[in-house]
């Protein structure tokens, strides 16, 4: 499959290992996958590579930098229509936000909490935008018959 039929997928996070990590998974099950570690960057990235679909984290550079990020995606000719899926820690980095995540203010798709359930993940991905969700790997390149 070239790399043009595979569906991009874009992470914004500033959490290098959990971005990596999720970045490695979703790369074994057949999507490209690009990260941006801030919501400026991924906004700017957005526009440059065109996902099918974004997860973006909430808190970044400032507490409530995701939430800024989602509505100029939802403003960005081109993109409007990109689906986003939050993947955040909000409530557990801070359990005094009491607002919830609904898409009348946050403009999302989909919301998942961390630590993200990688099957659940997975399946939204694929009935969003296509793909295996069932858990099954991509062949290896590198390994032969």
């Amino acid at each position: 499959m070239s790399s043009d039929a595979r569906r991009r997928i874009l992470i914004v996070d500033d959490d290098d290992d959990f971005a990596t990590a999720i970045k490695t998974f979703l790369e074994l099950h057949g999507y490209e996958v690009h990260r941006a570690a801030d919501s400026r960057a991924g906004v700017i990235m957005a526009q440059a590579v065109h996902p099918h679909l974004v997860l973006m984290d909430v808190i970044m550079e400032e507490r409530t930098a995701g939430f800024f990020a989602v509505q100029n995606l939802r403003h960005t000719p081109g993109l409007e229509q990109v689906p986003v899926f939050v993947v955040s820690s909000v409530y557990a980095a801070a359990p005094d936000f009491r607002i919830k995540p609904e898409k009348a203010w946050l403009a999302h798709d989909d919301f998942f909490s961390k630590p993200v359930d990688l099957t659940a993940l997975l399946k939204a991905i694929a009935g969003r935008i296509g793909g295996d969700g069932v858990g099954a790997l991509a062949p290896n390149p590198g390994k032969t018959k």
